[in-house]
């Protein structure tokens, strides 16, 4: 993980703009405390903010050819690059013979060279990444971002008419208006006009659920199957030379990367127990799972507290960071921020969690009123899309405010291609607890991963699981803070994305704080959370649209203190 900013086009000289890029450029220095770069040409400046997992010898930023005529900056990891690396050689023999460092991103550059501008849409990259390449041969410019929006990435027009890039809009809004969301799944080839630099936003993605989620899969579910590529995903994810250890919060997803983890680490010979890392509030219920489960895998376990006050103490540096105001993220996000910089005093620099399950395999608790099939799939592949703007915002910002990289094994390209295959007949609940697919497949008998009573346990929100008095807090914090007059005018004072709570109002009081920019309130997504956001979910039940608050615990009639299946499951 890195932080990267582009300045093309800029109409100063570069001696007179440079130090301000560099300025912007150390607002991202969270995401990369181990060494910076920048390379500047008269129209063109890369900037860089490394955070060292692979490559750690060579692997320094922005990455050029060896005629030092490409350049590129770029935030992620490329986990099939050995195998790009293999299939260029065969295609073009010596290859190899210009590599100039032994960093897994490098690749991009030689596709680059080798395939063109459009390389994205036939690499079949397989990681989470965002990249600005520059080409001064012919004054070009590339940038992409990954399939799912594990990697955050911006853009913007500067007041001059250049072209900014950025991994946080913090550092685009002194500079630039407009500035928006680089979109998941798409790539910009751009190239300098009479009027600036201009060029075309297309997408890469060709996976159905991407492209278009009318076209319900069909493909049957088998047990066996499942597992392979899962854990294959989750070896996939442990590509680092560096310290690394799982978030686990006791619920399903959590511990079972951690428990997939767990067994590739000890069948690799390695001889030091895997970390798992694990926060909440005093008697939580997220702190007794973890520990239970730490306890049968037999990690090395951090649990760590926190008080109320230290997370109210927190709100302020945690908008700032996550750059939202989306209640549901900003509940969830509090207590990760909080891990993130106890995690980092431990040495780990790279973790592993379950971000992505839910969104693909239906395991929100509303999924249970879908009324069949098809309308599962599609509002499941709809929360897919948007997940950049909540979870995998939340996992990326939250954890490299301190310097530590998440991945996220579930959002894997290769295997999202798969899961989102599957039937969604075989991920409806019903009357069945959700997320049954995932159990079944790795309920196996003689050789469990997980305890019974955590493989089976229901579905909580993060921000429930830390302790219920978390989010109680915050509302009696914003009630305490926001006066009945406030919400009366809620309009007039934030006339874009009205609050609709006083806790949203609350959070975004904070947020205006550190982002006045009208433009900086449009990159957030608005309205209530969980089935209240989508419109097909209110049909299903029409109590959702009353239903404002984004807990886990507000889905009335579902939520339960424990839930084990009672109904069949069979797989084809």
């Amino acid at each position: 993980m890195c932080g990267i900013l582009g300045v093309f086009g800029f109409q100063e000289p570069v001696d007179v703009i440079r130090p301000r890029v560099l300025r912007y450029s150390k607002m991202l220095r969270h995401r990369g405390p181990d060494w910076n770069g920048i390379h500047c040409s008269h129209s063109a400046i890369l900037a860089h903010e490394r955070l060292a997992i692979v490559g750690l010898n060579s692997g320094a930023q922005p990455i050029s050819d060896k005629e030092e005529r490409i350049f590129l900056s770029v935030n992620g990891e490329i986990y099939n690059y050995k195998e790009i690396q293999a299939q260029l050689e065969k295609e073009y023999p010596g290859i190899q013979q210009e590599y100039t460092t032994d960093s897994d991103c490098e690749i991009l550059i030689h596709l680059y060279k080798k395939k063109g501008p459009d390389f994205l849409r036939a690499a079949g990259i397989n990681g989470m990444f965002a990249f600005v390449l520059y080409d001064e041969r012919t004054d070009r410019i590339v940038a992409g971002r990954d399939h799912a929006g594990i990697i955050p990435l911006y853009q913007g027009t500067g007041r001059d008419g250049s072209l900014w890039f950025a991994s946080e809009m913090k550092s685009l809004q002194e500079e630039c208006e407009p500035f928006s969301l680089f979109p998941p799944g798409h790539y910009f080839v751009g190239s300098k006009g009479p009027g600036g630099y201009a060029g075309k936003l297309q997408p890469f993605v060709a996976e159905t659920w991407f492209q278009d989620d009318h076209v319900v899969p069909n493909q049957p579910w088998d047990p066996a199957v499942f597992r392979d590529r899962l854990t294959a995903a989750v070896e996939r994810h442990l590509m680092t030379e560096v310290p690394f250890g799982v978030l686990l919060s006791g619920g399903l997803d959590s511990s079972l990367v951690a428990a997939i983890t767990n067994r590739l680490n000890r069948s690799a010979g390695n001889r030091d127990l895997l970390r798992s890392f694990c926060i909440g509030l005093s008697g939580s219920p997220d702190l007794a799972a973890a520990q239970k489960v730490a306890d049968f895998l037999g990690t090395r376990h951090y649990s760590f507290e926190y008080t109320i006050q230290e997370g109210l103490d927190a709100l302020s540096d945690v908008i700032y960071h996550l750059e939202t105001y989306d209640v549901t993220t900003i509940r969830a996000s509090t207590p990760m921020f909080l891990m993130a910089r106890k995690i980092k005093a431990t040495g780990v620099k790279m973790v592993l969690s379950g971000e992505g399950a839910d969104e693909v395999f239906a395991g929100y608790l509303y999924f249970h009123k879908a009324p069949n099939a098809e309308e599962l799939y599609r509002e499941s592949a709809r929360k897919l899309r948007e997940l950049h703007q909540y979870d995998c915002l939340r996992a990326n910002k939250a954890m490299m405010a301190w310097g530590v990289e998440t991945r996220v094994p579930f959002l894997d390209r290769e295997f999202l291609a798969y899961a989102m295959q599957l039937d969604p007949a075989e991920k409806s609940s019903g009357d069945r607890i959700e997320k049954h697919l995932i159990r079944k497949s790795f309920d196996v008998s003689g050789d469990p991963y997980l305890p019974e009573e955590v493989l089976w346990r229901q579905k909580e929100q993060f921000s429930d699981g830390v302790g219920y008095g978390w989010i109680d807090s915050l509302k009696a914090e914003a009630e305490r803070r926001i006066t009945d007059l406030q919400m009366q005018f809620a309009a007039s004072r934030f006339p874009i994305h009205p609050p609709l709570s006083k806790e949203a109002y609350f959070y975004r009081e904070l947020f205006e704080h550190h982002f006045p920019s009208p433009f900086a309130a449009k990159t957030v997504p608005y309205g209530p959370s969980i089935a209240c956001s989508s419109p097909a979910a209110i049909a299903w039940d029409a109590s959702f649209q009353q239903n404002a608050d984004p807990s886990g615990r507000a889905i009335s009639g579902i939520h339960k203190d424990s839930y084990r299946e009672t109904a069949p499951v069979t797989g084809k």
